[in-house]
């Protein structure tokens, strides 16, 4: 399997907040990630939201000329939190329905800065990384040192022997925007193996 280009990479699926958080820091870097994938071409996959990180980066996509899809569930759309003023947005029955829609539109995946909701569609990403799901790369932009006790715990988890070293390669991380879509355009999905048949006993 070769590596990615950024011409695969058609659209990116972004995890993040619905809140802005405590630091002005982190909208920045919705900001700039924004004009990042607008300049480069690629489209943003996204909650649909319109408040917090997610309705920062989809703004800016926007106003920069890109391609944004939103996708939620109607429960949310309900409750007037939905983005009208974007490309596409697909409102699906359940957060299962739109995780696995997000997944299939997008070419990677990036967690930004969030909370639960995002730490849990990012590891749930990973895992099906892990299990020969899909072979997209999949990245934390470590803004302001956000993840940094999240990559340890990964890191904790790989050295007691509950994460193969393989595996947790599977997390890209870096700090900049640019370097780290880089990494995400020159990885290689490693052979994954039928890895519940490998696990020592």
């Amino acid at each position: 399997m070769g590596s990615f280009s950024m011409s695969s990479m058609k659209r990116i699926c972004v995890f993040c907040g619905s809140s802005s958080g405590t630091d002005p820091v982190y909208l920045n870097a919705a900001e700039k990630l924004g004009e990042f994938l607008a300049k480069k071409g690629v489209g943003l996959v996204y909650g649909g939201g319109r408040v917090g990180l997610m309705g920062k980066i989809a703004d800016t996509v926007m106003a920069s000329g890109g391609e944004v899809v939103g996708v939620i569930p109607a429960a949310l759309d309900e409750k007037e939190i939905a983005h009208r003023g974007i490309t596409e947005l697909r409102v699906v029955d359940s957060m299962h329905e739109r995780k696995a829609m997000m997944a299939d539109l997008a070419d990677g995946f990036i967690a930004m800065p969030g909370g639960f909701g995002t730490f849990e569609e990012f590891c749930e990403i990973v895992t099906w990384a892990q299990l020969g799901i899909h072979k997209k790369p999949c990245a934390l932009l470590n803004v302001n040192g956000f993840y940094d006790q999240m990559i340890t715990m990964f890191d904790h988890s790989t050295q007691q022997g509950f994460i193969r070293d393989e595996h947790r390669a599977l997390v890209l991380v870096d700090t900049k925007i640019d370097t780290l879509f880089e990494k995400m355009t020159s990885y290689i999905p490693p052979a994954i193996p039928k890895w519940m048949d490998t696990q020592s006993t």
